[in-house]
């Protein structure tokens, strides 16, 4: 199906096709002819297939139909994470383009003022996280009694970041669901987000496209078995038999991402990391550098395995499987995106091989295996110190130690009780008819002390 076909503005269509869009997504075929109508919808897709243009593309159709005066919020969209947010943002200011709307982004990690003053000069549309939006809400910056769309994108992954009371704060701000569209877009939709749906929609169609496939078509998956000790050399291998243009390696921790990062960069492989701790402004830089090819290997955390549209992103790789299925699924779909293809290969070492079977049953396929011969570790490669966990930093530290350093005062001598005397039991008297009888103590009598006369004869004198 075209776009053209559907019953969109023309102003729309211009933003659609300034994205190089024509054809529509299998999510967007089924659910644009029913979010356009009006009708709440909760869609459940694979990463990567259009949920957010389908989305925008309702969004705007809404919008457009209804004269509001400007100044107030009439749209709101939830997301979970910071990337996600930015990237709708960036996506909506690009289809929407001709429709004359005010979008602004609300997230933490960024200047606080900047953004309340935004809200304040007024916003159409609102893209944000749910902790700053009630945060500026309490503050009574905007108000939500405007409201005309909601859009909760990702929302399982909400209850798995505890986002749901925050959420629920949110919703009950809004004017009754009846007098709204609400939309909600997943890629699981499990029994916690129906519930929601239920409770905050006004009956809305599901709709799912290829559940039974959990991951994308166009990715190529592969599977190492190697050892803790070879990952590394292995990957050095892999980097340089594949050609990799534009690579994402996903980690577990943020530590050990840390420690590949340095072990790349020594090797002559650059590359940045991203991670919750990683400042919004650094994360953001790291993201351009990224998409416009000056960087060609990002490492992350599931902190990116969601909501980053990166156009060309040719490999992925799990230098650690993921404990979370889910993720598996998220991470892999960062590569071939919109149509695209990609590989996604993963290393299983002693850890990550207890994670192999769960996570093939919940994509319900099994991952093609390859075992590396020994031309492809790379053995001569610079090693580098692993960074240090943060108990040791603290250790390190003046004062952080629990034992004194030289020169400091000793610490006091540790007193122990002294121990009680064991009592020993006097041995018992046997009388003349077998009876036992407890031998009688002795009474003691005090001396009086010498020189001093008896009473009796005190009284005589």
């Amino acid at each position: 199906m075209r776009f053209e076909e559907l019953p969109i503005p023309a102003q729309v269509l211009r933003g659609i096709l300034d994205a190089g869009f024509s054809e529509c997504t299998p999510i967007q075929e089924q659910t644009l002819p029913i979010t356009l109508t009006g009708t709440d919808i909760a869609g459940q897709a694979q990463t990567g297939t259009g949920k957010t243009a389908a989305f925008l593309v309702s969004l705007f159709t809404r919008l457009l139909a209804n004269e509001h005066p400007a100044g107030r919020p009439r749209a709101l969209i939830l997301a979970p994470t910071r990337e996600l947010v930015v990237q709708i943002e960036a996506d909506a200011k690009q289809l929407g383009a001709h429709c004359g709307f005010a979008v602004q982004a609300i997230y933490g990690g960024v200047d606080y003022m900047k953004q309340k003053n935004a809200l304040l000069d007024g916003a159409d549309i609102i893209v944000g996280t749910p902790g700053r939006l009630i945060d500026y809400l309490k503050q009574k910056i905007y108000s939500l009694k405007d409201i005309e769309v909601l859009v909760i994108d990702e929302a399982d992954r909400m209850f798995d970041l505890g986002f749901i009371a925050d959420l629920r704060f949110i919703l009950r701000k809004l004017p009754p669901f009846e007098k709204r569209q609400n939309l909600m877009f997943s890629a699981t939709l499990n029994p916690r987000v129906m519930e929601l749906a239920y409770e905050f929609m006004n009956s809305p169609t599901r709709v799912s496209v290829t559940p039974e496939n959990m991951t994308a078509e166009r990715v190529e998956q592969l599977l190492f078995h190697c050892s803790r000790k070879e990952k590394f050399s292995l990957l050095l291998g892999l980097l340089r038999r594949e050609g990799m243009e534009r690579t994402m390696i996903f980690m577990n921790t943020k530590r050990e991402a840390e420690h590949l990062h340095n072990l790349l960069n020594a090797n002559d492989f650059p590359c940045k990391v991203i991670s919750g701790d990683v400042e919004q402004r650094k994360r953001m830089k790291i993201l351009d550098n990224f998409k416009d090819g000056s960087l060609p290997i990002l490492i992350a955390t599931d902190v990116a395995s969601r909501g980053l549209h990166i156009d060309g992103v040719s490999h992925v790789i799990n230098y650690d499987l993921p404990q979370d299925c889910e993720d598996y699924v998220h991470r892999i779909g960062r590569t071939a995106r919109a149509g695209a293809e990609g590989k996604a290969i993963s290393l299983a070492d002693e850890d990550g091989a207890f994670f192999l079977e769960a996570i093939e049953e919940y994509i319900k396929a099994k991952i093609p295996t390859e075992w590396a011969d020994d031309e492809l570790y790379v053995l001569n490669y610079v090693r580098t110190a692993r960074p240090k966990r943060v108990q040791d930093l603290k250790r390190d530290k003046p004062g952080g130690s629990r034992t004194p350093d030289r020169g400091s005062k000793k610490p006091a001598p540790r007193v122990t009780p002294a121990k009680a005397k064991p009592v020993i039991a006097k041995p018992a008297i046997e009388s003349a008819d077998g009876t036992v009888e407890k031998k009688k103590r002795k009474r003691i009598r005090k001396k009086k002390p010498v020189g001093e006369k008896p009473t009796e004869q005190v009284g005589q004198e």
